[in-house]
């Protein structure tokens, strides 16, 4: 994006095409998601490389770290720099020693496309780790679901502009708090580390415009939130970890049509 662009719109880049229209071809151009490498390194050492957006990034970094597991609260960590770089950026970042040493235990040995959130894993242990059970038993109105997707599709600037990025938001008290990336579960970690950033909150809803995950669920239970919909498909995977964590999970929201898969009484009917 050039400075030129407005800030909204940051994340994105101008590109030219060539555009058919009716079999005539002109000259045009189209606005779209940056994706680059963000290495994410902690006392100086890269635990993973991720395919994301390079914007939000202390939310990023703070995010991924809490819903990783890397620490367990957000004083524990300290974002140190930022760093550009020819093939991509670094995020430095500083943890105690006992948590580099369990770190580096099972640090990724790959790169993470913009559509995993378990690549490089190196064994099934490392993708089992036990997730935080949630025991918030707020309650909403399921309409709330549907004004949570609405607020969510209304506040996805860069979807709107480029038409090829996921978005979380977490929709509490009539307001909702958005973060948007080329991969979902980036979003989710940006949203994750904004709203730790915010302060904490228990009776909102997690929204999220992509289907229902193991990893998606399984950050969701690491951040403790208790309600989390999406407007897609949910995996079995992800329906047995909601309802093992006591997560609710609602899928295909869409309007007031929606199904709910796991811990239906946290919603009342209107």
């Amino acid at each position: 994006m050039s400075a030129a662009e407005p800030a909204a719109l940051r994340g994105l880049q101008r590109v030219a095409l060539e555009r058919i229209d009716a079999g005539a071809r002109q000259p045009g151009h189209d606005l779209v998601v940056e994706e680059q490498a963000i290495a994410l390194s902690y006392n100086g050492d890269t635990y993973a490389v991720m395919m994301a957006t390079p914007t939000d990034l202390e939310d990023y970094a703070r995010g991924f770290s809490l819903t990783e597991g890397i620490v367990g609260r957000s004083d524990c960590w300290r974002l140190l720099a930022i760093e550009r770089h020819r093939l991509g950026m670094v995020l430095e970042m500083g943890i105690s020693q006992e948590r580099f040493d369990a770190t580096r235990a099972r640090r990724r040995s790959v790169a993470g496309n913009s559509a995993c959130g378990l690549c490089g894993s190196e064994s099934l242990a490392q993708i089992a780790r036990p997730a935080r059970r949630v025991t918030h038993e707020c309650r909403i109105d399921v309409q709330t679901i549907t004004q949570a997707m609405s607020a969510l599709v209304a506040h996805q600037q860069m979807n709107h502009a480029s038409g090829g990025v996921h978005a979380a938001g977490y929709f509490a008290d009539g307001t909702i708090l958005v973060r948007e990336d080329v991969g979902r579960h980036n979003a989710l970690d940006k949203l994750v580390g904004a709203m730790v950033a915010a302060g904490p909150t228990t009776h909102g809803v997690l929204v999220l415009t992509s289907r229902a995950s193991y990893e998606l669920l399984h950050k969701a239970a690491t951040a403790e939130l208790a309600i989390v919909a999406t407007v897609s498909a949910p995996t079995t995977a992800a329906i047995e970890l909601a309802d093992a964590v006591g997560i609710t999970l609602v899928c295909f929201a869409r309007g007031m049509l929606m199904n709910i898969y796991t811990h239906g009484q946290r919603l009342v009917a209107s």
